[in-house]
């Protein structure tokens, strides 16, 4: 019985210190737009930001999975929060002493996205190890990791709103910076000695020819697996819309229309509220639907009806009660993805595939926020908003027509489909 709470204590640090980091990064989500459209009133601007925050994301994302094995998911993680930590909290400490040009700027937030994507990645891989060693289900944990990140982003947009209409914006992203110090000790402490954290001891010596070969071997994976590319095609065309909505249309819609910082806080923390809530119900009541169903619904519901509000009017409860039913059906999107891709990938695959899977997801987030930017400035919020919204429209029709989602329910539990063929795989998968 004792051996219980030591075999529970690393996945709760690694829940604990998403959490912690969740919370940040919403600080920062919403700090860094607010932060630019204040210093610099310019919606194209914030776009630019966003396109330097973001690029760095893919590219850390598509060569990162060989560093994560041969450095090890402990460090990587720890290193990703200290480097996170140095980059968000240097911005207002520059504006203070006078020292931020805007270049500078745009590099602090490019650093910032070069190093938090291999320590999200290092913490995502070590769940189903870290799940097994807890006793609990594939998808009960993938729920529940889902969900504690959705209730920090909550916490963290109340709290964002709170602080910068208070304190301002700079003060945000020093909490955020704290978070990430945080957010290392937890990992530090927590996976010591977790086999699973430590680096890869079979791996071959380092080499170009290598460490191609092993990106190589992640990317084929992905690219033959279908239904895997199809999460990938889903999510890399809604992350980028939704990067437009988070890092410009929703901010230049707060300032202009809704009030300010309080307002955009308000919406954003029921936004995370509805996650959270839509989490929990997925892990209660999910069994008793398709994967599909539920998916394609909830992709339906999650974006452009939020989209359509903002453009047509300018009410802030109207708002928020459609941004909290967006908030629940998205809160059952990413425990479906998630588990599928634990049951999907083998255990020596996972850093690489995930890391490919990442890059795929967020290649078009850059865009996302560089063209909401770009079309505010040239035609107007409104436009803006109904354009994005109805481009969201047109991509969440997929899982009702494209035939690889057929497979989202296809596979036996610990099986892989692989070009119509299952295998097994060597890893723990859902009770469904």
């Amino acid at each position: 019985m004792s051996a219980v709470p030591i075999q529970r204590w690393p996945l709760t640090a690694v829940l604990t210190a998403n959490a912690i980091s969740a919370t940040g990064r919403t600080l920062s989500m919403i700090g860094i737009p607010w932060f630019v459209l204040q210093t610099t009133g310019s919606a194209g601007r914030a776009g630019v930001v966003a396109f330097c925050a973001t690029v760095p994301v893919v590219i850390s994302a598509i060569i990162g999975g060989p560093v994560i094995d041969r450095i090890g998911r402990r460090r990587v993680s720890i290193a990703s929060d200290l480097l996170c930590a140095l980059s968000v909290g240097s911005i207002p400490l520059l504006h203070r002493a006078d020292a931020l040009p805007f270049w500078t700027l745009c590099a602090l937030v490019g650093l910032h996205g070069l190093a938090y994507t291999p320590g999200d990645t290092a913490r995502y891989v070590l769940v189903p190890d870290l799940a097994e060693h807890a006793g609990i289900t594939l998808s009960r944990v993938a729920s529940l990791f889902d969900a504690v990140e959705r209730g920090a982003r909550m916490l963290g947009a109340a709290l964002a709103g709170l602080v910068i209409a208070v304190l301002g914006a700079e003060v945000a992203l020093l909490l955020d910076a704290l978070t990430f110090l945080l957010s290392a000790l937890l990992i530090g402490t927590g996976l010591r000695g977790v086999r699973g954290a430590q680096p890869v001891k079979d791996m071959p010596p380092v080499s170009l020819r290598t460490y191609v070969s092993e990106l190589r071997e992640g990317h084929a994976y992905l690219a033959r697996t279908r239904l895997l590319g199809a999460v990938v095609l889903l999510a890399m065309f809604m992350n980028g819309l939704d990067q437009g909505w988070n890092a410009v249309l929703l901010p230049v819609h707060a300032e202009r229309n809704l009030g300010g910082a309080a307002e955009l806080g308000l919406v954003t923390a029921v936004l995370g509220a509805g996650g959270l809530l839509g989490a929990l119900l997925y892990a209660a009541l999910g069994h008793r639907f398709t994967r599909r169903t539920i998916l394609a619904t909830a992709v339906l519901l999650c974006g452009t009806p939020r989209f359509a509000v903002a453009g047509l009017t300018d009410s802030t409860v109207a708002l928020a009660v459609v941004m909290g039913g967006a908030g629940v059906a998205g809160g059952m999107i990413n425990p479906i993805l998630t588990t599928v891709m634990y049951e999907r990938v083998p255990t020596h695959l996972r850093s690489r595939v995930t890391g490919a899977m990442t890059a795929g997801c967020e290649l078009t987030m850059p865009l996302g926020g560089l063209t909401a930017g770009l079309l505010v400035d040239s035609t107007g919020l409104s436009p803006a908003l109904l354009l994005m919204g109805g481009a969201y429209l047109l991509v969440t029709l997929s899982p009702l027509l494209l035939p690889a989602w057929r497979g989202l329910d296809a596979a036996p539990l610990g099986s892989a489909v692989i070009d119509g063929t299952v295998a097994p795989v060597n890893e723990r998968t859902s009770d469904r």
